[in-house]
């Protein structure tokens, strides 16, 4: 009976605070030495709303897949680059909704994406393709299989046969 209650209680524990994961970019206007700082700044974010960071990554700077445009105070501003950093974090689900009206009133955030994820590393590995991107089977001979001789000749008359149907 204690088993079934500590359980129970360990359940309930579990679902006061789940993982989150935040990746962003930052604007490219800021310096590279004031980067530190919002990646800094972020982090005490997360711990002043009672969260514990897990994993992060400091930003740095990436070219971006399309040009992003963002208006903030009636100017828009276009980024083809932007400093690109993630934090994983475990936080209550009530002071996540906090967080994101914090980090959309951040100017200096160009996008974010906030998402629920889990605590165990969920970095793929990378697989090696062909140049157009699709992964080949090197074909293969059979032992019982026999190869036979290409005939130049016989291959343009059956070509030939076939144009003038």
């Amino acid at each position: 009976m204690k088993l079934m209650q500590d359980n129970e209680n360990n359940i309930e524990n579990s679902t006061d605070s789940r993982i989150y994961e935040v990746g962003y970019l930052l604007a490219p206007t800021i310096p590279e030495e004031k980067v530190a700082d919002h990646y800094v700044g972020l982090k005490d974010l997360i711990s002043s709303l009672g969260g514990n960071t897990i994993a992060d990554e400091i930003p740095r700077m990436i070219p971006l897949a399309y040009t992003i445009q963002k208006v903030v105070q009636n100017v828009r501003s276009k980024y083809d680059t932007a400093y690109f950093g993630w934090n994983k974090f475990e936080m209550d689900p009530e002071k996540v909704l906090e967080l994101k009206k914090k980090l959309d009133l951040d100017a200096n955030f160009v996008r974010f994406l906030l998402i629920k994820t889990v605590r165990e590393n969920t970095v793929a590995a990378k697989k090696f393709m062909n140049r157009d991107g699709i992964r080949r089977k090197a074909p293969t001979a059979g032992e019982n299989e026999v190869v036979a001789p290409i005939n130049k000749e016989e291959i343009d008359k059956e070509i030939d046969a076939m144009v003038s149907v």
